[in-house]
């Protein structure tokens, strides 16, 4: 069968790919097997080289690799390349700090010398997502590669020339071969690539659906997992915020991507006392947004990634006025080609209407209105996910309050939710678990050892 990218903008085929047979697979497992060793042994400051030429190549070559991204998902083109960047960011960040997070943790006992050591643990499989095509790959294997371990990676089937671009760059950067390998494969390989012995972790960007399926085939063949799973992140604007900037960057987390973004804000919790004047900044905001090609410098909003996206936002709109909400702007699918969703804002949603519950993966905001700092938190808390959480006050007392009562993988105040090489990144709940970026992120694909000098 084969695996096909479009363009979303025009809906039309840009460039189909034959899947890889089971036969194939097997060679490309076992190439990653055999390369390990050699790989594990490559001193750290040669793997660190590999991943600073890779940041030289990702910044030359970001026009080119930018527009693929625009034409296989539909990205604006500037994000696009700021994506590119962020990823030459990544590389160059554990290049220079891998080392140290690697070093052996010197632990005071009675022995003479006694430390745990932390080695890579093989080959891992990585199944990512289509809305980062670039930086949600780097952001795992830059810290996997930099360790020593081998990356077998199955990208979303939109965007396959994405991830055959990854495994080029990293190849020309100096990467041995088989040590990064992108498999365009079918869904229906997945879990005996889960179960092969030759394949040590698995690690996962998407549904939560997706996230039990790994986790469980990981969890019955003893490999460790890591799930960064979706979000309905709230945004919670109390009186004493910034409001013009509240509202500019709640306008940007929510279109980010065309909304295609677990971190975005989805949520918007207005203290009563400011409502009417964030409502309408934010609709007439939200309003103004420009939708259409996503190559033009001046569009605000692309297309999201596919019709039956568009479909599923507009069912979880349909069912949540069927229930009683209000659409404040937007709320109908785009007659335009291509796949387009207008920029929507929701209020009154009620808590049995799907778009309270699920997540919206696309340019829709909900909004609610509460009374005050415990109400904020009891309905930023009303969610099955937890990976994110913007809260906007200066207060210190309410920030502290806040920050003690979300339940969420991280909490931004007066800033939007973003992912940094520096910090861990992952959330609670049924937003996954396990941790990406910053020295964490290395630690999860490592192996501790204990030793004893006695």
């Amino acid at each position: 069968m084969a695996i096909e990218s479009r363009n979303p903008a025009t809906g039309e085929l840009v460039a189909s790919f034959a899947a890889l047979d089971w036969p194939a697979i097997d060679q490309r497992l076992q190439l990653a097997a055999d390369v390990f060793p050699s790989w594990r042994d490559t001193p750290v400051a040669d793997r660190a080289g590999v991943l600073r030429r890779a940041a030289e190549r990702l910044e030359a070559d970001v026009t080119r690799l930018a527009r693929l991204m625009t034409i296989e998902m539909g990205k604006l083109v500037k994000p696009a390349q700021d994506e590119i960047l962020k990823c030459a960011r990544g590389c160059r960040y554990y290049a220079e700090h891998g080392a140290a997070f690697l070093a052996d943790d010197e632990v005071p006992t009675e022995a003479s010398r006694s430390f745990v050591r932390y080695e890579p643990m093989g080959a891992v499989f990585a199944i990512m997502p289509w809305n980062f095509p670039f930086w949600q790959v780097f952001r795992f294997a830059a810290p996997a590669l930099l360790a020593g371990n081998v990356a077998v990676l199955k990208h979303a089937p939109n965007v396959p020339q994405c991830a055959l671009a990854i495994e080029e760059l990293l190849r020309a950067a100096g990467l041995p071969e088989g040590v990064f390998q992108s498999l365009l494969i079918e869904l229906d390989h997945v879990p005996a690539i889960l179960d092969d012995p030759r394949i040590h972790a698995a690690t996962l960007t998407g549904s939560d659906r997706a996230g039990r399926d790994v986790a469980s085939r990981a969890g019955r063949a003893l490999k460790k997992s890591v799930l960064e799973l979706g979000g309905s992140d709230p945004f919670i604007v109390t009186p004493s915020a910034d409001l013009d900037l509240a509202v500019a960057t709640a306008v940007k987390s929510r279109t980010i991507n065309t909304g295609q973004s677990c971190i975005a804000a989805k949520r918007f919790i207005v203290f009563d006392a400011i409502a009417d004047a964030f409502i309408t900044r934010f609709v007439d905001a939200m309003a103004a947004l420009r939708v259409g090609d996503p190559l033009d410098p001046a569009t605000d909003v692309g297309p999201m990634a596919r019709q039956d996206l568009v479909d599923a936002l507009a069912s979880q709109v349909e069912d949540a006025v069927s229930r009683g909400a209000r659409v404040l702007t937007g709320g109908t699918p785009d007659a335009r080609g291509g796949y387009f969703y207008p920029p929507t804002v929701l209020t009154d949603v009620p808590r049995d209407a799907r778009a309270y519950r699920e997540e919206l993966f696309g340019p829709v905001a909900t909004v609610f209105r509460v009374n005050d700092v415990d109400e904020a938190i009891a309905v930023a808390n009303d969610t099955p996910y937890g990976l994110g959480a913007s809260v906007w006050t200066a207060d210190a007392s309410q920030r502290d309050r806040f920050v003690d009562g979300i339940e969420a993988g991280q909490v931004f105040v007066n800033a939007m939710v973003a992912s940094d090489p520096r910090l861990p990144f992952g959330g609670i709940k049924m937003s996954g678990y396990g941790r990406e970026l910053g020295a964490l992120g290395m630690h999860e694909f490592l192996r501790s050892k204990t030793v004893w000098v006695a």
